[in-house]
């Protein structure tokens, strides 16, 4: 079976947000969005095997580094120049010890293959860690596309409480990397995947900060999760994130979309 595609496809998100009350605490495998590639390869193909070996490169690779990325070429009867390149990627939280990012990533691997079976590309964001595959290169690819943007209630701040966040969030926005920052009760943490330079990354979560600033501007907690980043904050012990919130405030509905894109030319 051949799938031929020379034009930009969108990614259906097939994700639904968790928004459940409880607990303070989110597990790292929380369950926050993914996405999949409407192109199909065919199940027990060269590139189902090519694919395969990938993902357990990712997962091999966690206990070592909390980032890595490979690419893989399909295997026989495709030659060398026929045979479509692969490309994955995963990104652990920077607190994370190696057996949790291994856990998470291993995970994150698992439920794609529920989420996106038979696709070509797909991108799962757990609470911990990001994992993406495709056949169309996005290492290093600056990407500032809105994933996720949710609120939690309202607080009302005042002029002093608003002051100090914005003081947090721009704090976390201001290298590249892993940053945590807090002052008084307010909590932030903000990150970009490795593949970005220092300026991309910077650019990108100053992005997802202003996101925050201005759509969670009086709320309990707040994230933006952005194509290649993400910026999250909390306020007076709120929890940020899907696993562990009272009343939230999502700005998209529970479905949510999520577009990366395929180009090129490609057979399977």
């Amino acid at each position: 079976m051949a799938a031929k595609t020379t034009r930009t496809l969108p990614i259906l998100l097939l994700s639904l947000l968790l928004l459940a009350s409880g607990g303070a605490s989110t597990p790292i495998d929380t369950f926050l969005f993914g996405g999949c590639s409407q192109l199909k390869y065919t199940p027990g193909s060269p590139y189902e095997s090519s694919l395969n070996s990938l993902l357990t490169s990712l997962v091999n690779s966690a206990p070592f580094s909390l980032y890595n990325n490979f690419t893989s070429q399909s295997l026989p009867p495709y030659s060398s120049s026929a045979a479509p390149t692969l490309y994955g990627l995963y990104q652990c939280r920077g607190d994370l010890t190696p057996p949790d990012c291994r856990s998470c990533v291993a995970r994150a691997v698992t439920q794609l293959a529920t989420l996106c079976p038979d696709a070509t590309g797909g991108a799962l964001q757990l609470d911990a860690c990001f994992v993406r595959y495709d056949n169309a290169s996005f290492l290093g690819v600056q990407d500032k596309s809105v994933v996720m943007k949710k609120c939690g209630a309202s607080l009302g701040y005042g002029p002093g409480a608003s002051a100090r966040r914005d003081a947090v969030l721009d704090y976390v926005a201001g290298s590249g990397g892993y940053r945590v920052g807090g002052s008084g009760d307010v909590y932030a943490v903000a990150q970009c995947v490795q593949d970005l330079s220092g300026s991309q990354c910077q650019d990108c979560v100053a992005e997802a900060v202003g996101l925050l600033k201005s759509n969670c501007a009086a709320a309990a907690w707040g994230d933006v999760f952005l194509g290649k980043c993400y910026a999250r904050f909390s306020e007076g012990g709120a929890h940020s994130g899907s696993g562990g919130h009272g009343t939230t405030t999502p700005f998209f509905p529970l479905f949510i979309f999520l577009y990366f894109f395929l180009t090129g030319n490609v057979k399977l």
